[in-house]
């Protein structure tokens, strides 16, 4: 890993926000005012930025325009040093389906990925009001030596049918051993067991082996859809790997994890 590597942020902004209603009627959920002028996008937008990410990608589908514009009219940086906030809508560069989650967003933008060529990509989502320096998580995903990290806080483990939960390794806490989603029932933190590690939705990965895991994920979901039915809702569909991220897949160190309290 290069000494300053390379960073290029996407941010999930895709979501309908159906629970957000009537607010979400006339926009996307990260187009959500909030304090006035701001909008929900603000928060990852703002915590990018100030982390020194200037190179963003927006990725959007329902109901974007007015994110768009907001996008477009606030977040305008000098096209002379290279920085960017740039929204990218759906594109169904894979066949005529929109996004089907958050993996399937960036299997989708794999071209835009391969444009940049960064050494690390950072994922947020678009709809969460926090503060964090992603300076900070870049640096512990650099040093641990893993390939991919997730944030997550820490939450009473009587809400764990709440969130995305990460268990950890209880011989390696820092280490990722499964992750359940909304699970009525969980195993709480070896230190703590009264508290569950609730995945924020950011994550930190190397390219190449991000590049590896969308290409087996859509591999074992096309295998899957195929043997189902052969009307499957998501099309089977394949993609190039560029030539720089053919290398072997060989990790070294398991899964990370860091988290912020």
């Amino acid at each position: 890993m290069a000494k300053n590597p390379k960073i290029l942020s996407i941010v999930l902004a895709g979501g309908e926000g159906t629970r957000l209603m009537p607010l979400t009627r006339d926009r996307a959920k990260p187009a959500v005012p909030f304090g006035g002028v701001f909008r929900l996008i603000d928060f990852p937008l703002s915590n990018l930025v100030n982390s020194g990410y200037m190179q963003t990608v927006v990725l959007t589908q329902y109901k974007s325009h007015s994110l768009d514009r907001h996008i477009s009219t606030v977040w305008r940086f000098s096209p002379l040093l290279g920085n960017y906030v740039s929204p990218v809508p759906a594109q169904q560069r894979l066949g005529k389906h929109w996004y089907l989650g958050s993996a399937d967003a960036i299997y989708q933008t794999i071209n835009i990925i391969e444009d940049v060529q960064p050494d690390i990509v950072v994922i947020v989502g678009a709809d969460h009001v926090y503060r964090m320096d992603f300076q900070q998580m870049v640096q512990q995903h650099i040093e641990s030596g893993a390939e991919f990290t997730v944030a997550g806080i820490r939450q009473p483990i009587s809400q764990s049918n709440q969130f995305g939960v990460i268990e950890v390794d209880p011989d390696h806490p820092n280490m990722i051993k499964s992750f359940q989603e909304k699970p009525q029932t969980t195993t709480g933190l070896p230190d703590d067991p009264n508290s569950i590690l609730a995945s924020m939705g950011n994550y930190v990965a190397n390219t190449d082996a991000l590049f590896a895991a969308l290409s087996l994920d859509e591999k074992i979901w096309a295998a899957t859809s195929r043997r189902i039915s052969r009307h499957a809702t998501r099309p089977a569909s394949t993609i190039s790997i560029p030539t720089r991220f053919r290398e072997p897949h060989r990790p070294t160190t398991p899964t990370g994890v860091t988290w912020a309290r």
